[in-house]
């Protein structure tokens, strides 16, 4: 039997975790940028729509992503994101970073900043920004 070589650190693909948490249906940008991280060679784990944050939490667990990204256009950005960080910090992985895409007020943005969240972006938001700074992110 062959034995697996082990990827080193920097030939390992950055892991991503796309979720549409709350009641939101709306997945599109969501889907737009999940192609985006694709095709950056990014692998990217897409949970789909209406996932609560423990859902959340368990599926980064699980697949042992670097990254979680959130999509809320819900306006429930302030509760949904600081329990998904909560989540991750539980389980041991508070070295996941956590980006949101959607409608955010410009009053949030330094709270979201505050409790953790590495990247923040609105509609129109470019694919290729969210890229780069997600693999500054989890490269340094």
């Amino acid at each position: 039997m062959a034995e697996r070589k082990k990827r080193s650190e920097a030939d390992r693909k950055i892991r991503v975790l796309v979720a549409k948490p709350g009641l939101d249906g709306h997945d599109r940008g969501a889907k737009v940028v999940a192609r985006a991280l694709r095709d950056a060679g990014m692998e990217v784990i897409y949970t789909g729509l209406r996932q609560t944050p423990e859902m959340i939490a368990e599926a980064a667990l699980q697949e042992d992503v670097d990254v979680v990204g959130l999509s809320v256009l819900s306006g429930a950005h302030m509760a949904l994101t600081p329990r998904v960080l909560e989540l991750l910090k539980a389980n041991g992985q508070s070295h996941v970073k956590v980006f949101v895409g959607g409608i955010v007020p410009d009053e949030d943005l330094g709270h979201l900043k505050e409790m953790g969240v590495a990247g923040i972006y609105g509609p129109g938001a470019s694919t290729e920004d969210i890229v780069r700074e997600i693999k500054l992110a989890v490269t340094g």
